[in-house]
């Protein structure tokens, strides 16, 4: 599984569809299409486009939150919320083959996530970030290492976990030290696309 997620942004289908563009011809392979104030119509002409062009770059396309949108246009997988609807639906939806993710922001929701066989979770926020309306509680790197220590103590196996909500470039090596998988990143990869190659070298 791919270490570094995109998360699309913009206001209209063009602003989008620019940005998911502008973060593959850079070298993004993982891209979770996300527009949460968008017309039906709109967000079904984004996905179905967005999962062309990430076929055409071989990169992973994820649909956050609508199931039978990446059903329909066969995506990769979905990518829900913790009030966006049943990890165990989706599931049965998609079918096993499927990439399904799931945010957390306490230990119990990781826990719960795990008990629901996501297949990665997105923990956060690290810090403010204006991209989400509805911010969970902020984690800060303390948060992230109080999570794992929790879980270390509980003899839980730590599953893929991805640090989400306000990430930097300079925040990749103390996330990793922490032990988390990966790290979902927005508006650095939509302001200056040219920085995924950066991210990707900070992953190694």
């Amino acid at each position: 599984m791919e270490k570094l997620q995109y998360i699309s942004q913009g206001h209209t289908i063009h602003e989008q569809e620019f940005n998911i563009r502008a973060a593959l011809d850079n070298g993004i392979q993982w891209v979770q299409v996300r527009w949460k104030n968008a017309s039906e119509k709109e967000l079904n002409e984004l996905c179905m486009v967005s999962k062309l062009l990430c076929s055409e770059y071989q990169a992973v396309c994820i649909i956050n939150d609508h199931v039978q949108i990446a059903k329909e246009i066969d995506a990769d997988g979905v990518h829900l919320g913790l009030n966006d609807g049943s990890i165990h639906t989706a599931r049965t939806v998609l079918g096993d083959h499927k990439i399904i993710g799931g945010t957390a922001n306490t230990v119990s929701d990781v826990i719960q996530r795990i008990q629901e066989k996501c297949d990665y979770i997105g923990l956060g926020p690290l810090r403010f970030t204006s991209t989400k309306e509805k911010l969970s509680p902020v984690l800060g790197f303390e948060g992230y290492q109080h999570m794992m220590n929790s879980l270390n103590e509980k003899s839980i196996t730590i599953p893929k976990i991805f640090a989400i909500g306000g990430v930097v470039l300079e925040d990749i090596q103390q996330l990793r030290e922490i032990g988390l998988y990966g790290v979902a990143v927005s508006g650095q990869i939509t302001n200056r696309p040219a920085a995924i190659s950066e991210f990707k070298k900070a992953m190694i």
